[in-house]
């Protein structure tokens, strides 16, 4: 007779119930805590969507109720944090006017400019720095060389929270040697902390590696939050349709500040003549680009695998390995190769059809033969991956189809357009799609072979005549003058949209291969 026995609960399991609310109430204080800061710091939106995430992760992981959404929660904080959080933001900075002279929120706009100053000639006092033990001594002296003074000892870590008192120097004090101008500089930041107060009661702060002077505001701030400039008297106001402190004259001061500007980004693409003729070609490139890269690997990859089917092909496993290298390779590496031979003076291609025609190509310079030159590019490296799809949908095609095609005396051409190409082109178009999607945003190709050069003349922003939107979205944003992130964030938005919707495309065409494929084997 057997005895049914209950295992007591271990030790480990004793100290996981112990610490499983402490440690909770710690990480719950802990995300309290940031996304209190992210609320401080103005963000107000973000901090509701943590506080969200935040109430879904302890309601999924502590209730019995979300017990299911235990397995799902980590795959869909991932997509809300790497994917919607990234995407959300980008459509914001779309609606702003953020660029490298709008960075800043009005507050640290306005705080840069009020706590901008001048060091008042009439106060300045050259100064020498001296060492006692651990700590500095500061001697000031005016520029005639009269009325010395010294300050009291302060360390190298002066925080500059009570100003030190200077005194007459007394002949008997000895100072030691003065600190050398490395020295100095080495202490530049404690130095730059260091107030003086003089026996007069004047206050003297830090002007320069020789110099302390009384520091005279440049601005200051008015009661309905314009600023006055202290020597003319000339006032600015912020305006909040441009981001910038002006006058009445238009004038503006740098650096401006981040607001919202609404629809004016996308409605520039449209409305504005000079940034619409370059975005307009660039997009038509774009889509150019993407078509004839689908239609050209397309043609090359299924006349290579028709060809690598034929059995009676010696060797078809060398041609296969082979024609799949370009494909193996790495393909920034490639690019750069094909860089160096498509130069104009010292490349194999252009010393090729120099000495069969006498021709030298400038494939960099002439904005057609550019295009040419990054299809064939595009093309050698997009090729084997289309190859290698069609070898495998080939396999699939029933043999009796080929043999019945022989009896009757069909050609090879026949069998191609009358059964091989009807048979795979179906289940190869949503492959299609996603090679036109994926080249639709080949950013390393440009970025690497021309960089979208050669550039369009006479636009306000500078544009490649062979950018397409991803590099052309990527030089407003990071690389020309101006750094229009804003304007960058709302072409990026537009690009999501039509990828999404190919993508969408992509995934129905998909689904309906996988029904056909279903009814057919039933």
């Amino acid at each position: 007779m057997s005895t049914l026995t209950t295992a007591k609960p271990g030790v480990s399991t004793d100290w996981a119930q112990l610490m499983k609310w402490p440690l909770t109430i710690a990480l719950g204080a802990a995300m309290l805590y940031l996304v209190f800061n992210v609320y401080a710091a103005g963000q107000a939106m973000w901090a509701l969507g943590l506080l969200t995430l935040t109430c879904a992760a302890f309601y999924s992981y502590l209730s019995n109720i979300g017990f299911a959404y235990r397995y799902l929660f980590p795959g869909l904080a991932g997509m809300a944090i790497f994917v919607a959080f990234p995407l959300l933001y980008t459509m914001q900075i779309g609606f702003t006017n953020y660029s490298s002279s709008n960075l800043l929120s009005f507050e640290r706009s306005s705080r840069y400019l009020l706590d901008q100053s001048i060091p008042d000639e009439a106060t300045t006092h050259s100064y020498t720095v001296h060492r006692e033990g651990d700590t500095l001594r500061l001697a000031l002296s005016k520029a005639d060389g009269a009325g010395a003074l010294v300050t009291d000892a302060f360390a190298s870590n002066f925080d500059g929270a009570n100003p030190l008192r200077a005194t007459p120097q007394v002949a008997s004090q000895s100072l030691g040697t003065a600190l050398s101008m490395r020295d100095i500089i080495a202490n530049r930041e404690t130095l730059q902390r260091v107030k003086i107060t003089l026996p007069t009661g004047e206050t003297l702060n830090y002007s320069g590696l020789r110099e302390f002077a009384r520091l005279t505001p440049v601005w200051k701030q008015n009661a309905d939050g314009s600023i006055t400039k202290t020597e003319s008297g000339e006032s600015f106001s912020p305006n909040g349709t441009t981001g910038f402190f002006e006058n009445a004259k238009g004038d503006k001061l740098q650096p401006g500040y981040t607001v919202g500007v609404g629809f004016a980004n996308y409605s520039r693409m449209i409305n504005d003549p000079d940034f619409r003729a370059p975005f307009f070609a660039i997009f038509i490139w774009t889509v150019v680009f993407a078509g004839l890269t689908v239609i050209f690997v397309t043609a090359v990859g299924v006349t290579l695998a028709v060809l690598l089917n034929w059995e009676a092909l010696r060797f078809r496993t060398v041609y296969r390995t082979l024609l799949f290298l370009p494909y193996a390779v790495p393909g920034f590496i490639s690019i750069l190769v094909f860089k160096g031979l498509f130069n104009q003076n010292f490349g194999e291609i252009n010393a090729i059809l120099d000495a069969l025609f006498g021709v030298k190509p400038a494939w960099f310079a002439d904005p057609l033969r550019a295009k040419v030159m990054l299809l064939i590019v595009n093309v050698w490296l997009g090729f084997p991956y289309i190859m290698v799809l069609c070898a495998g949908l080939i396999k699939s095609i029933p043999a009796d189809l080929y043999e019945a095609s022989a009896i009757a005396g069909a050609s090879p051409l026949t069998n191609f357009f009358k059964i091989t190409l009807p048979l795979i082109i179906k289940p190869l178009s949503p492959l299609l799609v996603m090679v036109f999607a994926f080249n639709f945003n080949n950013f390393v190709l440009i970025a690497l072979l021309t960089d979208g050069r050669p550039d369009f003349l006479n636009t306000k922003i500078p544009a490649g005549t062979n950018d397409i939107l991803v590099s052309y979205t990527y030089r407003i944003a990071f690389k020309d003058s101006g750094q229009d992130f804003g304007l960058a964030a709302a072409i990026s938005t537009v690009m999501f949209f039509m990828v999404a919707a190919m993508s969408i495309w992509n995934l129905r065409l998909a689904s309906k291969e996988i029904n056909r494929g279903s009814g057919s084997g039933k």
